[in-house]
């Protein structure tokens, strides 16, 4: 499939920075999780301290099993961010990324149209999630 995804640690702000562009199969899912692996061990922070960024404005609708294996993700509590913002450019995954969140959504994880804000918001400490 055409899923590409990008990530970027910065140790130094204890910031993960990620970007997934097009339809991911389960190959690619399979690489992302990965490298998401990879980079979060090179935290410099205690487990679940890090802050993370998900820019997924170019993401396509995904199908059923690739938002369930996001969800997963978002859930497995070895790799959970202290907060998460996520930037999305539709509605259609606006609602994808919401049913994936689940409850998490106004806690510590928020939905953003634009990274300079989300990265604001991250950085921003006890700033309640818009």
């Amino acid at each position: 499939m055409d899923g590409t995804f990008e990530l970027s640690v910065d140790p130094e702000r204890d910031l993960l920075r990620t970007r997934l562009a097009g339809f991911f199969d389960h190959q690619v899912m399979q690489r992302y999780k990965t490298a998401r692996t990879l980079a979060l061990r090179q935290m410099r922070c205690g487990p679940n301290q890090h802050l993370s960024l998900i820019d997924q404005r170019n993401l396509k609708i995904q199908s059923q099993d690739i938002v369930a294996a996001f969800a997963d993700i978002m859930r497995d509590p070895g790799g959970r961010s202290r907060r998460l913002a996520i930037v999305v450019a539709t509605s259609l995954t606006r609602m994808q990324v919401l049913r994936a969140a689940g409850d998490r959504i106004g806690k510590d994880v928020a939905l953003f149209l634009d990274v300079e804000e989300a990265e604001r918001w991250l950085m921003t400490q006890d700033h309640p999630a818009p």
